[in-house]
């Protein structure tokens, strides 16, 4: 059985990607940080429409958690096939000016360190040079990352520049190896992240800006992440699909 394992999976574009998942017969992860509550609600709404999941808490910005989480994976599932580097965190509106280190080090522990240390994990598990049958990976970006997010979050816009970053390298690295890595950018997309920022109104507010003229769904970023965790994607590494209404 293909098994995902989903980072930050128990809301938002996480908990999407998770119920389409295993809608296409993944058995799913669902990684948690803190809430608990939502994690099993969304494991529960999977194994009630005839799906397997499982629920597995860990901070992913530290290292042995981030073992333990793939470690309690494999235990259930047998194996990883498929990671997907979508938890991800921000914190309000600011200038570059007005932020300090302690913030800045905890947009990239989860945003960068987190997504690094899964990678690696899933590398050593999904590899051929591990003895690992390959996989796909793919990483949970954001526009941002090309727009910059001025006066908002250019700390997040560079972490996920940095996600940018490892999806074209990693996945030149492992290309050889069975393991294909891609990246999404979803644009202002209707998930609670917005209100971490201090504006649960931001992609209302910005909608004028979107030439299609609305904010996405999650469940439309999570059709293009199933699409390149997919066989129909076969030749399709180190890239970006931006899912953002042309923004």
């Amino acid at each position: 059985m293909k098994t995902v394992l989903i980072t930050g999976g128990s809301r938002g574009i996480g908990a999407a990607t998770a119920r389409l998942a295993a809608r296409q017969g993944y058995a799913v992860a669902v990684n948690y940080r803190q809430d608990a509550a939502a994690a099993q609600h969304v494991v529960q709404e999977i194994e009630l429409a005839g799906g397997e999941a499982l629920a597995v808490q860990a901070d992913i910005s530290l290292e042995d958690d981030v073992v333990r989480l793939f470690a309690e994976v494999e235990q259930a599932f047998h194996s990883v096939t498929a990671l997907v580097n979508n938890a991800g965190t921000l914190e309000r509106q600011s200038r570059v000016d007005q932020m300090d280190g302690a913030r800045l080090l905890r947009i990239f522990a989860t945003n960068v360190i987190g997504s690094f240390l899964c990678a690696a994990e899933a590398v050593r598990r999904m590899s051929t040079r591990y003895g690992g049958q390959g996989g796909s990976i793919v990483n949970v970006s954001s526009r941002a990352a090309v727009l910059g997010s001025a006066g908002e979050y250019v700390d997040y816009a560079a972490s996920k520049g940095a996600l940018d970053t490892l999806t074209v390298g990693l996945a030149r690295e492992v290309a050889a190896e069975g393991i294909r890595v891609n990246g999404v950018r979803p644009g202002l997309i209707e998930t609670d992240i917005h209100a971490l920022g201090g504006e649960p109104g931001r992609v209302a507010r910005l909608a004028e800006t979107i030439p299609l003229g609305r904010g996405g769904s999650s469940t439309e970023v999570a059709n293009a992440i199933l699409w390149l965790l997919s066989d129909e994607a076969s030749y399709v590494t180190g890239t970006h699909i931006d899912v953002s209404g042309g923004r």
